[in-house]
């Protein structure tokens, strides 16, 4: 994960807790009996708990996302990369064949030039 997303975990983690601590504050300070408190801290532990796990998705799937675009543009340059090399390597074989025939006709010349 980059560092943007941990930041983005760490910011989300800490903005969720901090809402559920103020909810559990404010609910045990309120003047209800106790057990309809813990029913509401239930309650809103529930629906924290739902909010995390939705948040918890986007944020995959964000991740999965960057990671999928990642991994296309590096095939796609890798592929490009091995293209280029192997047209290069083609260019510069067909230039050496043809310059080493050419040294071969000269060499092959001047040897019949010493026969003679």
């Amino acid at each position: 994960m980059s560092k943007n997303g941990k930041n983005t975990a760490g910011i989300l983690a800490g903005l969720l807790a901090g809402a559920a601590a103020g909810v559990i504050l404010g609910m045990l300070y309120a003047p209800e009996e106790g057990k309809e408190t813990r029913k509401k801290i239930k309650d809103k532990a529930g629906d924290l708990k739902d909010q995390a796990k939705n948040k918890y998705g986007e944020v995959s799937e964000k991740v999965k996302d960057q990671y999928s675009n990642i991994s296309s543009t590096f095939k796609e340059t890798a592929s490009t990369v091995a293209h280029t090399v192997k047209d290069g390597y083609d260019k510069y074989k067909d230039q050496i064949v043809s310059k080493t025939a050419d040294v071969v006709k000269d060499v092959e010349a001047e040897l019949n030039d010493l026969k003679k």
